[in-house]
C-alpha cells in the first residue's frame, strides 16, 4: 500500500483528497506546513508527495528544494494561482506534475498513480501495456481513440483533445444524461485552459458546429436545460440557440 503525503494549509482540502485516496486503498499522511512535513520525511519518506505552493512557515516551493538535495521521491506541487511562472520554477527544481487546485480529485488521483507506476519501473516483460481504448461506433459516428480519429457519416471532423473527449463521453452512453460536473472529471486538466462548469457549454457549442460543418443536420448532442447534455442516437435537428 502505497504512502501519500499530502501538504496544504487548507483543512478542507486535507480532509476531502484523504477521503478519495483511502478509498482507493492508499495510505495517507497530512500536514499543514512545509516544515512539520520536512521533519517527518527525514524520519520516514512517503512513496509520493503532494505540495501545495503557498503555505505559512514553509512553502511547496522551499520544500521541494529541501527534497531535492536529498531524495528523487515524485512530487506533485498544486497551486490555486494558475500562474504560469510559479508552474516553470516548480518544474525546474524538481517537480514531476504541477496542477491547478481546480483539478477534479479524479485528475489528481490519475496523477499520482501515473507517477507510482513510473516508479515501479518498466513493465514489459510482464505483459503491462495499457489496451488502447478499442474503436467507437454508433450510428453515424465512427471514433478511433488511438489514432485520435474521427468520422461523422464517412466524413473526418477536426477536434481538439477535450472535444473528443467529451463526445467519447457521450457516445459512450447514449440516452444517459451526463452533468457539466461529469463531463468537467472527463476534460480534467487535459483541456488546454481552466475547465469551469459554464466552459462546458462552450466546448459542447464548438463540437457542435465542426459536427455541423462535415453535416448541417448533425443534431447527435442534446441539451437537457438545466441538468446537461446527453447523445441521442444520430438525432433529430436541434433548434438554433440550444
Amino acid at each position: 500500500m502505497a504512502k501519500i503525503a499530502l501538504v496544504d494549509d487548507n483543512r478542507g482540502f486535507l480532509v476531502s483528497v484523504s477521503i478519495v485516496l483511502e478509498a482507493e486503498g492508499f495510505e495517507v499522511e497530512t500536514f499543514s506546513d512545509g516544515q512539520t512535513a520536512l521533519r517527518s520525511f527525514l524520519c520516514r519518506m512517503p512513496d509520493l508527495a503532494v505540495l501545495d505552493l503557498k503555505m505559512p512557515r514553509m512553502d511547496g516551493m522551499e520544500l521541494l528544494q529541501h527534497l531535492r538535495r536529498k531524495s528523487t521521491l515524485p512530487v506533485i506541487v498544486l497551486s490555486s494561482q494558475n500562474d504560469e511562472i510559479d508552474e516553470i520554477l516548480s518544474l525546474r527544481k524538481g517537480a514531476d506534475f504541477y496542477l491547478d487546485k481546480s483539478c477534479s480529485q479524479r485528475v489528481l488521483l490519475e496523477r499520482i498513480r501515473a507517477l507510482l507506476r513510473r516508479q515501479e519501473g518498466p513493465t514489459v516483460a510482464e505483459g503491462a501495456f495499457e489496451i488502447a481504448p478499442p474503436p467507437l461506433a454508433r450510428g453515424s459516428l465512427d471514433m478511433d481513440p488511438q489514432r485520435h480519429e474521427v468520422k461523422w457519416k464517412g466524413k473526418s471532423v477536426s477536434l481538439t483533445v477535450s472535444e473528443f473527449l467529451l463526445l467519447q463521453a457521450l457516445a459512450q452512453q447514449p440516452e444517459v444524461v451526463m452533468s457539466r460536473d461529469q463531463l468537467m472529471d472527463v476534460v480534467g486538466c487535459n483541456d488546454e485552459s481552466y475547465v469551469g462548469d459554464r466552459s462546458i457549454d462552450g466546448h459542447i457549442k464548438r463540437l457542435r458546429q465542426k459536427m455541423r460543418d462535415a453535416d448541417a443536420n448533425f443534431s447527435a448532442i442534446e441539451t437537457i436545460y438545466r441538468v446537461g447534455y446527453r447523445y441521442h442516437g444520430d438525432g433529430d435537428e436541434v433548434p438554433p440557440g440550444c
